[in-house]
């Protein structure tokens, strides 16, 4: 009696696809296979991960090509056995990302019978004040990279009266080394939605407002679909689920500024104009929006808060270190072995990232350095890897967690080169609002150019070091913004820990 087609689950997320798994995916499905897309487990080396059910749960086939696929759906090929039983999955803490390359993220269904629209349903049933409340008990601070209590800017929002309040999603992931918003929405679109409408609810809003980058059309794609679906289910609308709340979500595709992940300026793209920091005060908390009310919030911390209330402010409270709670999603890029999402309790040392779930290099030789919090983070030296993951620690430390991006460098990488790039990348990046960091970048590029020209015995290093730290100093101090602001950040860890890399090369 036949048994029925081999049911296998293949990423569509964009990595996966990268390396060749819609083909993968073809080919199981020409072979018989029912083929169910999902996102990605977050182990981006072993791409395209095929997984077939069996009785004894999801076997894992890496690196699968369409000519594997007979031997993997005969059970002739070698895996990597159960993915769920994975050392480097079941050692981390999943509450974000519990549910992304489990669940089909085109299936309401699925997310619903994996614990989705447990956080709204329970929501629903709390006044906006005991939700605000929840979020706040829970320490969840925004995973955009400030690191600002959730809790606190919902209640701003909530206590600002006014005609109309809005939810608003920044989706523009622009750093380098960081990919967690989009593969929580293609592998997992419905908690965002769900985490939006629980937002909107505490705060009062009626309308929301998902903004992604250009550069993200199968997160866009993902989310959109996801959106029409909980139209469809009553989870979006007019009553949404009987509750008498209304609420509407749009998703607007950014033009990939970068600056527009800086709150005010996608705010100001929304509206229709040139992404451009806005003088503050007032915060967009109090006047946002269409000068509204707007609670902005990054895709990691609305996707956070379904689990926070559906299990309650304490429980995830009770994750974490000091005043930094619960668990951060890592994103492991750069020169690694074993690139790819961890989600761990804050705390866990940047060493135990990079060494333990890294991997190390991919090169094989020995790690120089790491760049944590994105192309404004601070360069971290190897021996300085012990550093607890958390917000304080790395301020201490001189650095910052920033969107929990780690992107790693061996002992071939030149530092120099390195504090050039994020000063070039300012140069190219910077809305132009305010002079230092429109002018002062491209100083900042030209004086870099200099020194490493001087490095190699063609003039004066120590004049241009002083220059650089005088420019630092006042993008630092006279810079509208985080992107000013922070740019001298790489610069000076860059000359701090490897000042070698400055000197004249003899």
């Amino acid at each position: 009696m036949s048994t029925g087609p081999v049911r296998v689950f293949v990423p569509a997320d964009a990595a996966a696809v990268s390396v060749g798994s819609d083909e993968v995916a073809a080919a199981l499905a020409a072979a018989g296979a029912e083929v169910v897309r999902t996102g990605s487990r977050g182990m981006l080396w072993l791409e395209p991960l095929v997984e077939v059910d069996t009785a004894a749960g999801r076997v894992g086939y890496a690196n699968v090509t369409p000519a594997d696929v007979p031997a993997v759906l005969t059970g002739g090929a070698t895996g990597i056995g159960v993915v769920d039983e994975h050392p480097w999955l079941t050692s981390q803490h999943r509450v974000t990302f519990t549910r992304v390359g489990v669940v089909d993220p085109a299936s309401i269904g699925d997310y619903e019978a994996h614990g989705g629209w447990a956080g709204l349903r329970r929501a629903l049933t709390l006044s906006p004040a005991e939700v605000v409340q929840e979020v706040t008990e829970s320490g969840l601070r925004g995973r955009g990279g400030a690191g600002f209590p959730a809790g606190l800017k919902w209640q701003t929002v909530l206590a600002t009266e006014a005609d109309q309040k809005f939810v608003a999603c920044n989706f523009d992931e622009g750093d380098s080394g960081t990919f967690a918003d989009r593969m929580l929405v293609e592998g997992d679109p419905f908690t965002l939605v769900e985490g939006m409408a629980i937002a909107a609810h505490a705060v009062g809003a009626t309308e929301g407002y998902v903004y992604v980058r250009s550069e993200y059309p199968h997160a866009v794609a993902a989310l959109r679909r996801a959106v029409d679906t909980a139209y469809t289910h009553g989870y979006l609308g007019r009553d949404v689920l009987g509750s008498g709340l209304t609420f509407d979500l749009h998703v607007r595709v950014g033009a990939g500024a970068y600056i527009c992940g800086e709150e005010s300026s996608m705010l100001e793209s929304l509206e229709g104009r040139r992404g451009e920091v806005r003088a503050r005060p007032p915060i967009p908390a109090v006047r946002g929006l269409w000068g509204r009310p707007t609670a902005v919030n990054n895709v990691l911390t609305l996707a956070t808060v379904p689990m926070v209330l559906a299990d309650g402010g304490a429980a995830y409270a009770s994750l974490g270190t000091g005043r930094s709670r619960g668990t951060q999603v890592f994103q492991l890029a750069g020169n690694v072995r074993r690139g790819g999402i961890v989600e761990l309790p804050f705390g866990v040392s940047l060493r135990e990232l990079v060494e333990e779930y890294g991997g190390g290099s991919l090169s094989g030789r020995p790690v120089r350095a790491a760049q944590v919090g994105g192309p404004l983070g601070a360069y971290v030296p190897a021996s300085g890897f012990d550093v607890p993951m958390d917000y304080e620690a790395l301020a201490d430390a001189g650095a910052m967690l920033g969107h929990g991006g780690v992107v790693v460098f061996d002992d071939t990488v030149d530092m120099a080169r390195m504090a050039r790039f994020a000063m070039e990348f300012c140069s190219h990046e910077s809305c132009g609002k305010c002079t230092p960091c429109r002018i002062g970048s491209v100083r900042g590029v030209e004086t870099i150019d200099r020194i490493i020209a001087a490095r190699d015995g063609q003039s004066d290093v120590d004049a241009g070091l002083v220059l650089l730290d005088e420019l630092c100093t006042t993008m630092i101090k006279g810079s509208l913004c985080a992107m000013g602001g922070l740019t001298p950040v790489p610069v000076q860890s860059a000359l701090r820990h490897f000042p070698e890399d400055f000197e004249v090369h003899r």
